[in-house]
Protein backbone atom coordinates (compact mmCIF):
# COMPACT_ATOMS: atom_id res chain seq x y z
CA UNK A 1 0.00 0.00 0.00
CA UNK A 2 1.72 3.10 -1.23
CA UNK A 3 1.03 6.48 0.78
CA UNK A 4 0.86 9.94 -1.49
CA UNK A 5 1.69 12.91 1.02
CA UNK A 6 0.43 15.76 -1.15
CA UNK A 7 1.71 19.48 -0.08
CA UNK A 8 -1.29 21.78 -0.17
CA UNK A 9 -0.57 25.34 -1.81
CA UNK A 10 -0.63 28.29 0.47
CA UNK A 11 -2.56 31.31 -0.10
CA UNK A 12 -0.85 34.50 -1.22
CA UNK A 13 -2.23 35.88 2.18
CA UNK A 14 -0.59 33.11 3.98
CA UNK A 15 2.84 33.41 2.30
CA UNK A 16 2.44 37.22 3.62
CA UNK A 17 1.85 36.15 7.25
CA UNK A 18 4.74 33.69 6.75
CA UNK A 19 6.92 36.27 6.56
CA UNK A 20 8.50 35.52 3.27
CA UNK A 21 9.08 38.46 0.91
CA UNK A 22 9.35 38.87 -2.34
CA UNK A 23 12.79 40.49 -3.07
CA UNK A 24 13.06 40.01 -6.72
CA UNK A 25 11.67 43.45 -8.06
CA UNK A 26 14.16 45.20 -5.66
CA UNK A 27 17.05 42.70 -6.96
CA UNK A 28 16.21 44.39 -10.38
CA UNK A 29 15.77 48.26 -9.31
CA UNK A 30 19.33 47.88 -7.73
CA UNK A 31 20.84 45.87 -10.62
CA UNK A 32 19.59 49.07 -12.81
CA UNK A 33 20.83 51.52 -10.59
CA UNK A 34 24.38 50.09 -10.54
CA UNK A 35 24.62 49.47 -14.34
CA UNK A 36 23.24 53.20 -14.94
CA UNK A 37 26.39 54.49 -12.08
CA UNK A 38 28.84 52.31 -14.07
CA UNK A 39 28.33 53.70 -17.58
CA UNK A 40 27.78 56.99 -16.07
CA UNK A 41 30.76 57.19 -14.26
CA UNK A 42 32.89 55.91 -17.58
CA UNK A 43 31.61 58.51 -19.41
CA UNK A 44 32.07 61.17 -17.36
CA UNK A 45 35.98 60.23 -17.06
CA UNK A 46 36.73 60.59 -20.59
CA UNK A 47 35.94 64.16 -20.23
CA UNK A 48 38.24 65.03 -17.29
CA UNK A 49 41.44 63.24 -18.84
CA UNK A 50 44.45 65.58 -19.69
CA UNK A 51 48.15 64.58 -20.72
CA UNK A 52 50.07 65.88 -17.94
CA UNK A 53 53.51 65.20 -16.61
CA UNK A 54 54.46 64.74 -13.43
CA UNK A 55 56.94 67.29 -12.20
CA UNK A 56 60.69 66.18 -11.91
CA UNK A 57 62.23 66.84 -9.15
CA UNK A 58 66.12 66.53 -9.94
CA UNK A 59 68.40 63.75 -11.52
CA UNK A 60 69.63 61.22 -9.48
CA UNK A 61 73.20 62.28 -8.34
CA UNK A 62 76.43 60.17 -7.16
CA UNK A 63 76.54 62.74 -4.41
CA UNK A 64 78.57 65.46 -6.34
CA UNK A 65 77.04 68.93 -7.28
CA UNK A 66 76.72 68.38 -11.82
CA UNK A 67 77.53 71.32 -13.56
CA UNK A 68 75.38 72.68 -16.31
CA UNK A 69 77.28 72.08 -19.32
CA UNK A 70 76.47 75.09 -20.87
CA UNK A 71 75.18 77.52 -18.51
CA UNK A 72 72.50 78.45 -20.08
CA UNK A 73 70.41 80.60 -18.09
CA UNK A 74 66.94 78.97 -16.47
CA UNK A 75 63.52 79.56 -18.39
CA UNK A 76 60.79 78.35 -15.96
CA UNK A 77 58.34 79.44 -18.21
CA UNK A 78 55.01 79.89 -16.99
CA UNK A 79 51.84 80.10 -18.48
CA UNK A 80 48.51 82.27 -16.19
CA UNK A 81 45.28 82.09 -17.79
CA UNK A 82 42.61 84.28 -16.47
CA UNK A 83 39.36 86.06 -17.65
CA UNK A 84 41.97 88.87 -18.96
CA UNK A 85 44.03 87.07 -20.95
CA UNK A 86 47.10 85.31 -20.93
CA UNK A 87 49.99 86.21 -18.62
CA UNK A 88 53.06 84.67 -19.41
CA UNK A 89 56.30 85.28 -17.05
CA UNK A 90 59.61 83.47 -16.56
CA UNK A 91 62.13 82.81 -13.60
CA UNK A 92 63.93 85.62 -14.96
CA UNK A 93 61.20 88.24 -15.84
CA UNK A 94 57.81 88.99 -16.80
CA UNK A 95 56.88 88.83 -20.79
CA UNK A 96 54.60 91.95 -20.65
CA UNK A 97 53.95 95.06 -18.74
CA UNK A 98 53.10 94.46 -14.98
CA UNK A 99 49.36 93.69 -14.27
CA UNK A 100 48.36 93.63 -17.69
CA UNK A 101 48.13 90.25 -19.41
CA UNK A 102 50.72 89.01 -22.12
CA UNK A 103 48.40 88.08 -24.45
CA UNK A 104 44.78 90.18 -24.05
CA UNK A 105 41.49 88.79 -24.51
CA UNK A 106 40.24 89.66 -28.24
CA UNK A 107 37.59 92.51 -28.24
CA UNK A 108 35.12 89.97 -28.58
CA UNK A 109 36.17 88.68 -24.85
CA UNK A 110 37.61 85.48 -26.35
CA UNK A 111 41.03 84.50 -25.29
CA UNK A 112 43.98 84.58 -28.17
CA UNK A 113 45.23 81.38 -28.77
CA UNK A 114 47.16 82.02 -32.12
CA UNK A 115 48.65 85.18 -30.57
CA UNK A 116 49.86 82.83 -27.69
CA UNK A 117 51.12 80.13 -29.66
CA UNK A 118 53.18 82.65 -31.73
CA UNK A 119 54.50 83.92 -28.80
CA UNK A 120 55.31 80.38 -27.25
CA UNK A 121 57.35 80.26 -30.98
CA UNK A 122 59.16 83.09 -30.07
CA UNK A 123 60.11 81.67 -26.86
CA UNK A 124 61.31 78.44 -28.21
CA UNK A 125 63.58 79.94 -30.59
CA UNK A 126 65.40 81.74 -27.70
CA UNK A 127 65.30 78.71 -25.72
CA UNK A 128 65.76 75.46 -28.01
CA UNK A 129 66.62 72.68 -25.43
CA UNK A 130 63.58 74.02 -23.02
CA UNK A 131 60.51 71.55 -23.00
CA UNK A 132 58.57 72.42 -19.49
CA UNK A 133 56.04 74.94 -18.69
CA UNK A 134 53.88 75.57 -15.83
CA UNK A 135 50.16 76.10 -16.40
CA UNK A 136 47.94 78.14 -14.02
CA UNK A 137 44.33 79.04 -14.47
CA UNK A 138 41.98 80.81 -12.38
CA UNK A 139 38.98 78.82 -10.70
CA UNK A 140 36.67 80.17 -12.90
CA UNK A 141 38.35 80.05 -16.70
CA UNK A 142 36.52 76.98 -18.94
CA UNK A 143 37.75 73.79 -19.07
CA UNK A 144 38.05 74.32 -22.72
CA UNK A 145 39.54 77.50 -22.62
CA UNK A 146 42.42 75.15 -20.59
CA UNK A 147 42.63 72.52 -23.04
CA UNK A 148 42.86 74.68 -26.33
CA UNK A 149 45.58 77.04 -24.17
CA UNK A 150 47.52 73.78 -23.77
CA UNK A 151 47.32 72.73 -27.45
CA UNK A 152 48.63 76.30 -27.96
CA UNK A 153 51.70 75.39 -26.04
CA UNK A 154 52.53 72.35 -26.72
CA UNK A 155 53.35 72.48 -30.62
CA UNK A 156 53.01 74.74 -33.77
CA UNK A 157 50.17 75.61 -35.47
CA UNK A 158 49.36 74.97 -39.09
CA UNK A 159 50.59 71.84 -41.55
CA UNK A 160 53.88 71.67 -40.29
CA UNK A 161 53.47 70.75 -36.47
CA UNK A 162 56.52 70.83 -34.52
CA UNK A 163 56.30 70.56 -30.27
CA UNK A 164 56.94 73.56 -28.48
CA UNK A 165 57.09 72.92 -24.71
CA UNK A 166 55.53 69.17 -24.61
CA UNK A 167 56.29 68.71 -20.60
CA UNK A 168 52.85 70.52 -19.27
CA UNK A 169 52.65 70.77 -14.89
CA UNK A 170 49.19 71.65 -13.76
CA UNK A 171 49.82 74.33 -10.98
CA UNK A 172 47.47 76.38 -8.69
CA UNK A 173 46.85 80.07 -8.38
Amino acid sequence: MAFHYSRRKLKVREEEEAGELNIVPYLDILMNLIIFMLLSITGLTTFGIINVNAPAYGAPTTGMAQENPDDAPKLTLSVLISKKGHFVSSENAILGEAGTPTIPVKADGAHDFSALNAKMVEIKSAFPKETKVIVGADPDVPYETLTQTLDAIRETQGRERRLLFPDVTLGAI
